[in-house]
């Protein structure tokens, strides 16, 4: 299981760095973009409403019945029930394999069941879908960080911090792991 997680990890890595050279770039659809650059703002108010809005529109798959698998997964993981949480979402990525958020929440789903190698690949596809998924590379952050990868966990969090550098949790897990590497900034 550690070989099979290590080569996910750094495929996962490989994958993100790809998409990172890309992450500078607008958004295709302006309502995202200009959510994006709200997030941004160094106005602490801000933030708050944006990445509402943000993750409100990242929820909307376009379809109801897609939609409603997303609401039972998310339902399932506050009840604390990964297992079924793991179905929902299983279905909701095989009928909509474009949708990130479905990808994003099974990660989740997958990270409380501790099952971090499914976590990690789930996470890979949010990214290669949505490479401006601040909660994916936060969830990358955290899954990482897990496995005893804190600099790889360090470089998930400063790449969420990029797009949504007001959130303190993101703060304090870059702190937090920049002390874990040495004090070194990566």
């Amino acid at each position: 299981m550690r070989a099979y997680s290590n080569a996910l990890v750094a495929a996962g890595a490989a994958l993100w760095l790809a998409l990172a050279g890309g992450a500078g770039a607008q958004p295709a659809e302006s309502a995202e973009a200009d959510l994006l650059a709200r997030l941004a703002m160094p106005a602490e108010a801000e933030w708050k409403p944006a990445e509402e809005a943000l993750v409100a529109l990242w929820s909307r798959s376009g379809s109801a019945a897609m939609d409603l698998l997303l609401r039972r997964g998310r339902d399932a993981l506050e009840a604390e029930d990964a297992a079924a949480a793991i179905e929902h979402l299983t279905a909701l990525t095989d009928h909509a394999p474009g949708f990130a958020e479905g990808w994003n929440a099974r990660a989740m789903a997958w990270f409380a069941a501790e099952e971090y190698g499914l976590a990690l690949a789930d996470l890979t596809e949010a990214l290669a879908r949505n490479p401006h998924h601040f909660g994916a590379l936060s969830g990358l952050g955290l899954t990482l960080e897990r496995l005893g990868r804190h600099e790889a966990a360090l470089r998930a969090f400063q790449a969420a911090r990029t797009i949504h550098p007001h959130r303190p949790d993101l703060i304090e897990a870059e702190k937090r792991l920049e002390r874990k590497s040495g004090g070194r900034r990566l």
